[in-house]
């Protein structure tokens, strides 16, 4: 019996750590779980002031290297020309921790380069 409680006192600081994570696959931004409500906001509000210091025809490599990762991504080929879209959150409606795309701000990029931003230069090629 002492050496099953030795062994057991031994172990205890060893499990203390163990945590276990279970996700059900839905995408959810972290800071819902590990930031704080001013830190979203800051994320927010540094996607909108690089949005408006971006210039139209910059490339693809400039840009996103401005920006964490998008939040959400697209590409799409018509003709000859390679459309990626790049979502970027700017602005919540709905303070669930989940982000959607009507939340975001797309950046377009036609062959690599950017050629617009916002809804309405997104109904351009949609």
């Amino acid at each position: 019996m002492t050496k099953t409680l030795i062994a057991a006192l031994f172990t205890l600081p060893f499990l203390s750590g163990c945590i276990v994570a279970v996700s059900d696959g839905e995408v959810e931004h972290g800071w819902s779980n590990n930031y704080s409500h001013s830190d979203w906001k800051t994320t927010q509000r540094n996607n909108r002031d690089q949005i408006a210091k971006l210039t139209l025809g910059t490339d693809y490599q400039s840009v996103v290297s401005k920006f964490d990762t998008p939040d959400f991504s697209e590409s799409l080929e018509q003709g000859d020309s390679v459309y990626q879209i790049l979502y970027f959150a700017t602005h919540s409606k709905h303070s669930d921790g989940k982000i959607t795309k009507d939340e975001c701000t797309p950046l377009l990029f036609k062959n690599g380069k950017l050629f617009g931003f916002g809804e309405s230069a997104l109904k351009q090629i949609l």
